[in-house]
């Protein structure tokens, strides 16, 4: 079983902070298997094609109106 790391970024966002960068160092020690879930206000699309090249598939649910939780796992290995 891989190693699950939970971020959740909407509260940076409110407070006009880019979270890129933290999602980054968030994702550098994954390795294949592990999972990453990402809480944001909104549907992170500028993202997918990144983690995407990083080797990660996704999932993206909306659980209300301003949260939505996507889901990566690292492929490979």
């Amino acid at each position: 079983m891989g190693v699950t790391i939970e971020l959740d970024v909407r509260e940076d966002l409110r407070q006009k902070r880019e979270p890129f960068e933290k999602i980054m160092n968030a994702i550098k020690p994954l390795q294949p298997g592990d999972t990453f879930i990402l809480h944001a206000p909104f549907k992170p699309l500028p993202l997918f094609p990144i983690m995407k090249a990083k080797g990660f598939t996704y999932e993206a649910e909306q659980i209300e109106k301003k949260h939505w939780r996507v889901t990566f796992v690292k492929q490979g290995g």
